[in-house]
């Protein structure tokens, strides 16, 4: 059974890297649990085809070595949405690997 995480009002399904992905487009989360025991994201962005993105993600082993264990994923077929999303989180979280955003 997948977990269900609320970042802001957008609820994310919480999966492990190695998850078989779905080939529909989203938002996505690269995080861990940190000593708060609260999640803490590491890289945040979006995607048109989940399956085709996580086959071989450019910042995974990154985020993992920052403490990442697990994706959390927001089915979103509408660019514009995916777009806002990614960028409100992006703004409120400021992960440490999305360098190009801040």
């Amino acid at each position: 059974m997948n977990d269900k995480i609320k970042w802001l009002d957008y609820e994310f399904t919480s999966l492990k890297p190695d998850a078989p992905w779905n080939d529909v487009g989203g938002v996505y989360i690269f995080c861990g649990v940190n000593q708060k025991n609260e999640w803490q994201s590491f890289y945040i962005g979006i995607a048109q085809s989940f399956r085709e993105r996580f086959s071989s993600h450019e910042k995974w082993d990154k985020a993992a070595k920052l403490g990442a264990t697990h994706i959390h994923a927001l089915v979103e077929e509408n660019e514009e949405r995916r777009v806002a999303i990614e960028k409100t989180l992006i703004g409120l979280w400021k992960p440490p690997l999305n360098t190009n955003h801040v």
